[in-house]
């Protein structure tokens, strides 16, 4: 595989400049190319495609829900994959295969007709689990491993520079991803979703090609090190100080540090994309309009860019426990938000922690990891924390819903945010970088 790798006349050692800049611009291209495979990205596709299927609003969203469950167990097989063959190849075929899915998704009504059709039955049953294969494939390859590759490659081409170069990347896709409902509903309005799922595929294909060229694996493998050094050394002759133990996934998880930071970037997840799913019912069980429920979005937006932009920056002086306590401080603030939304403190308490928290999440979530373990397995580390973000997600929207159909409300949710983040704060207190 080795010398499929360097067929093409690409060679990062003879780039007039540290050729780690192309990799943070397509790394950060390709995290924004997974928005077909992102919560964001699908939910512009809900209501013409669930009424196409014949499916209610119920079964598309447990249909989602499985698929996404599904997908979290599988992703760290994902992490596996992209230490044992790389960022390139991985990121790839998994563009590829997303760029599929998005093609069968056009063609999903088709499909579950001549399904129908064949086993002469008329049931909701098979649109649903047609719909449920492909957003386990959306999720897996879009959300779960090209997300994954494409962060963990920025990752292992920097290490003094690491937090510098998150802070550009990390404000980058808060813009891509925020404005992406708009251009993806422009193009479902003017072509229909079966085209727009169907232009959104050719995009996939051609950045296929630009994957194979541009990815590469480890600056190791070109002689360069990460950060901009050559042949062992930085331009100025100073010897790289790079030496950090390489933990693989199970004496990862061995320690405290792991899980403290992984359950905290999983409260997150299940946090934001249940206040997300229901926030207009949420507003709306303390008297709010559907106005206002939608404006906290933009102020949480503002104050996660700032947070994240600033605190990227300074991560690579600053210890991580300094931000892991601060963004469980956020969350509950947020937490505390929630529970009193009708007070007038509600609201603002809500949005400075959900901003706090995502921004926080923006930077821990990217650079704790290399920090703490190393790059050897980065992969297999990352693909676990990634399959508890995921199933988070998933689990959030229906634990909202059940909180409130049982008990009229949602401040359950509130209290038990509040427990919860209070065992962490006390179990990270020992949570040190294993370093």
């Amino acid at each position: 595989m080795s010398k499929l790798q360097h067929t093409f006349t690409i060679n990062p050692a003879k780039s007039p400049f540290f050729y780690g800049y192309v990799i943070l611009f397509m790394g950060t291209l390709g995290v924004y190319c997974s928005i077909p495979g992102q919560t964001i990205g699908v939910s512009v596709f809900t209501d013409p495609v669930k009424d196409a299927l014949g499916l209610s609003r119920n079964q598309f969203s447990n249909a989602y829900m499985i698929g996404t469950i599904m997908s979290s167990l599988f992703i760290s097989r994902g992490g596996v994959w992209f230490d044992r063959y790389g960022a390139r190849y991985v990121a790839f075929f998994a563009t590829l295969v997303l760029g599929i899915t998005l093609l069968l998704c056009s063609w999903s009504v088709q499909m579950s007709e001549f399904i129908k059709q064949v086993l002469n039955q008329e049931t909701w049953i098979i649109p649903f689990v047609l719909i449920t294969g492909l957003f386990f494939l959306l999720r897996f390859t879009g959300q779960g491993i090209l997300t994954m590759a494409s962060r963990n490659m920025i990752m292992i081409w920097f290490d003094k520079n690491r937090g510098k170069v998150n802070m550009f990347s990390s404000v980058a896709l808060s813009f891509g991803f925020s404005s992406s409902p708009l251009w993806v509903s422009a193009l479902i309005d003017g072509n229909g979703w079966q085209n727009a799922w169907r232009y959104l595929a050719l995009g996939l294909f051609i950045f296929s090609i630009l994957v194979f060229l541009f990815y590469k694996n480890k600056p190791e493998e070109h002689g360069l090190v990460p950060d901009g050094y050559k042949n062992g050394t930085k331009t100025d002759g100073n010897t790289p100080q790079i030496g950090y133990k390489q933990f693989n996934l199970k004496e990862a998880m061995a320690t405290r540090a792991f899980w403290m930071y992984a359950f905290t970037l999983a409260f997150n997840s299940f946090f934001i994309t249940g206040l997300t799913f229901h926030v207009i019912s949420i507003f709306a069980s303390e008297g709010f309009p559907k106005e206002d429920a939608i404006s906290i979005f933009l102020p949480g937006s503002v104050v996660a860019v700032t947070v994240s932009t600033v605190f990227n920056w300074l991560s690579d002086s600053l210890p991580l426990k300094l931000y892991l306590y601060l963004m469980l401080a956020g969350g509950i603030l947020a937490a505390s938000g929630f529970l009193f939304l009708a007070y007038p403190f509600g609201v603002p308490f809500l949005v400075a922690g959900f901003g706090t928290m995502a921004g926080f999440f923006a930077v821990l979530n990217a650079i704790a990891w290399p920090r703490f373990y190393g790059r050897d397995h980065l992969g297999a580390i990352t693909g676990k924390v990634m399959s508890f973000l995921v199933l988070a997600s998933a689990l959030a929207p229906p634990i909202f819903s059940f909180f409130f159909s049982t008990f009229g409300s949602y401040r359950l949710v509130g209290y038990l945010g509040l427990a919860f983040l209070t065992f962490m704060a006390i179990a990270s207190i020992k949570a040190k970088n294993p370093q």
